[in-house]
């Protein structure tokens, strides 16, 4: 295993400010709709088999908003288009760990969410008390195993599936304000997109009845 230094004083990615909130169970219909927005192979590779339909519900509706951290990038029209599950290991003896997972949609894919979901993560489970941090994935999630490698992670392959462990430094100030400074910054970013999202809707609607109108008006005799 790797120990590393701090590292969002190493990557210059995770100056790339990405407004990424943590989410509640009242974001789960959205989370839903993300992972069933999945193709075939993105849905094997975030679950390692072509996960269905009922399979991902099953998944969704088990999800702990209590016991782990779920973290979600949404888009301008509030689509969840990036997601990970950062989750804390229920044994006792290994409550120093946690898991990682992510998903990106294919349309977004390309611009680093996955690194920067990873980078929110990583600071969150040192917050947490978390000194060591495992993704499993596949082998040939070549993109999540570059994640893992750049964070300075040991990858450890075994056929077709690969392992990585992330030792985590302790938590200190600077990485507890910042968490801070970011889950403040998400939730405004989410603020102001959901009353765009709102006053365009309004917008729309009036729209229509103003068309209606003009309408009725127009098929009125004169």
């Amino acid at each position: 295993m790797v120990e590393i230094s701090d590292p969002f004083r190493q990557s210059p990615r995770s100056f790339l400010m990405v407004p990424i909130r943590s989410l509640g169970v009242n974001h789960r219909e959205r989370i839903i709709r993300h992972l069933l927005a999945l193709d075939p192979h993105d849905r094997y590779l975030r679950f390692g088999f072509a996960a269905n339909d009922e399979q991902i519900l099953r998944y969704a509706t088990s999800l702990n908003f209590e016991k782990d951290e779920i973290f979600g990038i949404y888009n301008r029209r509030l689509d969840l288009i990036a997601m990970a599950h950062l989750a804390f290991s229920t044994d006792k003896s290994l409550a120093s760990c946690a898991e990682f997972g992510v998903s990106v949609l294919g349309s977004v894919r390309g611009r680093g969410f996955g690194a920067r979901l990873f980078d929110r993560a990583v600071m969150h489970a040192r917050n947490e008390g978390v000194s060591l941090m495992f993704i499993h994935a596949l082998s040939e999630n070549t993109a999540m195993l570059k994640i893992a490698r750049h964070a300075g992670a040991t990858v450890e392959r075994d056929g077709p599936e690969a392992e990585a462990h992330l030792r985590l430094e302790p938590a200190t100030l600077d990485s507890r304000l910042n968490e801070l400074f970011q889950e403040q910054m998400a939730k405004t970013d989410y603020s102001v997109k959901l009353q765009a999202k709102k006053f365009w809707k309004l917008l729309a609607g009036m729209q229509e009845l103003r068309k209606d109108v003009q309408k009725a008006q127009s098929d009125f005799p004169h």
